[in-house]
């Protein structure tokens, strides 16, 4: 596979400013009488500040549970922020409702990692598209069923499975109808949430190809959420990666495969494995857990597993975010 290499101009289609979305865990009425315990505060996404350009496809990497879920779905206004702005189109929608959501979300739609349980088993394909048909104003049944046979052939389906159930269909092809739906919203912003992650390698391959060549028809903003960096390295033109509810560092996709700077980064790049004779780098290994959201690491959360700890300035002071230059920039004490 073979990096994009574009060069993107536009102006961010959507920002985030300072988010923050944080979940509270309320103990049991036995406990609370018991122990006298206290809510329990987890700080998914702290503090996170991205912008997405208008045409690019941003990949957002990271382990499993460092929260970028949650920060593609906040930006999705699905979770209200706990603290933050969010920005679309140079509009503050943070604490917009009503009709003002319903606008944004016929821009901004969602391709979920599991499309078996995000499609309705009780409506046939017909159903489910129309559902998003409707929401755009398209209210002519014929109008609708003509835009239905057009978006399944978009997206490498046929008329004969308009009427079939997402049982009858394979997993590549349940993602498929996923992607129609998304798209009969005609948006301009979409967040896939690792779309190809439950999906078999060659199926990856289709869906990546398909994902790609739509964006390129129509010109959409993607953030493009996944753990596997093989996928990003095809995908992406920008990656930013993220590590227990914090960005950590972004650059151009070959720029930040070339040359990356955070620890973090080194390690999970260190991770991705080696094919036939090609020589590999050294596996880095981190040492230790993953800390808990419940109770993060003062200082850089990175510091407790970091292999290059600078001192005592790690354990007590956060990192602040430091250009290094051609579009990247790294939050890590060892540069400042």
């Amino acid at each position: 596979m073979k990096a994009r290499i574009k060069e993107k101009t536009g102006e961010p289609l959507t920002t985030v400013k300072g988010i923050k979305k944080y979940f509270i865990k309320k103990p049991s009425l036995l406990a609370k009488a018991i122990t006298r315990q206290k809510d329990i505060v987890i700080k998914a996404v702290d503090d996170v500040n991205l912008e997405i350009r208008e045409g690019e496809i941003l990949g957002l990497v990271g382990e499993s549970g460092c929260g970028k879920t949650t920060l593609g779905r906040v930006m999705l206004k699905l979770y209200e922020p706990t603290a933050g702005k969010i920005f679309f189109e140079g509009k503050d929608i943070t604490y917009c409702n009503g009709e003002a959501v319903r606008e944004f979300r016929r821009k901004a739609q969602i391709i979920f990692q599991n499309p078996y349980a995000s499609l309705n088993p009780r409506k046939a394909v017909r159903e489910i598209i129309s559902v998003s048909l409707k929401n755009r104003g398209v209210n002519d049944p014929r109008q609708r069923e003509e835009e239905i046979l057009s978006l399944l052939r978009e997206v490498g389906l046929n008329e004969r499975h308009i009427n079939n159930y997402p049982h009858q269909f394979s997993g590549g092809q349940r993602q498929r109808i996923s992607i129609a739906r998304a798209l009969a919203m005609r948006p301009k912003f979409i967040i896939a949430d690792e779309p190809v992650s439950s999906l078999d390698v060659s199926i990856q391959a289709q869906i990546l190809d398909l994902l790609e060549s739509l964006q390129e028809e129509y010109k959409f903003t993607y953030l493009f959420i996944a753990h596997d960096l093989s996928v990003i390295f095809y995908i992406s033109d920008r990656v930013a990666v993220m590590y227990l509810g914090k960005i950590v560092e972004v650059a151009e996709t070959v720029e930040l495969f070339e040359n990356p700077l955070h620890p973090y980064t080194k390690a999970l790049l260190s991770a991705i494995p080696g094919v036939g004779m090609k020589k590999r780098e050294k596996r880095i290994i981190l040492k230790g857990a993953v800390p808990t959201p419940i109770d993060p690491p003062q200082g850089c959360r990175f510091h407790p597993r970091c292999f290059v700890k600078k001192g005592k300035i790690c354990d007590l002071k956060e990192p602040t975010r430091i250009p290094m230059g051609n579009s990247h920039y790294v939050y890590c004490h060892l540069f400042s």
